[in-house]
């Protein structure tokens, strides 16, 4: 069953890779089939041991190196971290140059792909898919993963730019707001020129004015208060 959304695809061939250009070694092989039973079993730390065993026994094995990357992934294989990615890369790498089966290589370029997809490194991505395509053309899952990472890398792109868009839209706007404050300034600063500054006998003048007026007011609100008030009489309607 198919799911579309964020859909990705780890091909788990643990058996089947090999190589017939190289010997064949019964201890690796041995650790192999032990590792590929605990990764059924869903104890990939386990089996992570014995690919690991298997590997030291033989290094140029295909399988050794396809599985124990493959059992380096995490359970979400978007939480892979960067060195491990790195690591689990080359050997994909290394396991589809050592196939000759071309369904093989196309599941090693494959698992490659997911691995820089989970770091959302889309470059190195879309090229391991594409090399996936080369080997099987009828790979669907790592086609709808190409273009997956494809419209991943315009959408980075894209938020880059209108990172880029929103900043130089806020340096105008402070710059604009700059401009208008520096006018304004200028202008105060014309008005007060043009204006006469105000003498001491003027600001006198002002003040007496204005102490006149207080005095007036307080008479006239003191005589209201001393008049005897009358009873209001509502009309009737």
């Amino acid at each position: 069953m198919r799911h579309f959304g964020f859909y990705i695809i780890i091909s788990l061939l643990l058996t089947t890779l090999s190589v017939s250009s190289y010997a064949d070694n019964r201890q690796a092989r041995k650790l192999i089939r032990k590792g590929n039973a605990l990764f059924r079993a869903d104890k990939r730390q386990e089996a992570q041991v014995d690919y690991l065993k298997a590997y030291r026994a033989d290094s140029t094995d295909a399988r050794v190196q396809y599985n124990l990357a493959t059992s380096m992934f995490p359970q979400d294989f978007k939480l892979v971290q960067k060195e491990r990615c790195d690591t689990m890369a080359i050997m994909f790498e290394r396991a589809a140059q050592a196939e000759t089966n071309p369904l093989r290589k196309a599941k090693a370029y494959h698992n490659e792909g997911v691995a820089f997809q989970g770091v959302k490194d889309f470059g190195k991505a879309i090229e391991a898919y594409k090399n996936a395509l080369r080997c099987n053309p009828n790979d669907d899952e790592s086609r709808y993963n190409l273009v997956l990472c494809q419209r991943q890398m315009k959408n980075k792109g894209g938020g880059q730019n209108n990172q880029q868009q929103d900043k130089k839209d806020q340096q105008n706007q402070q710059q604009q707001q700059q401009e208008k404050q520096e006018k304004q300034e200028k202008q105060d600063q014309q008005k007060q020129q043009q204006e006469p500054p105000m003498s001491k006998e003027n600001a006198e003048q002002l003040l007496n004015a204005a102490m006149q007026r207080e005095k007036e007011t307080q008479k006239r609100m003191k005589e209201a208060q001393q008049q005897p008030r009358r009873r209001r009489i509502e009309k009737n309607w």
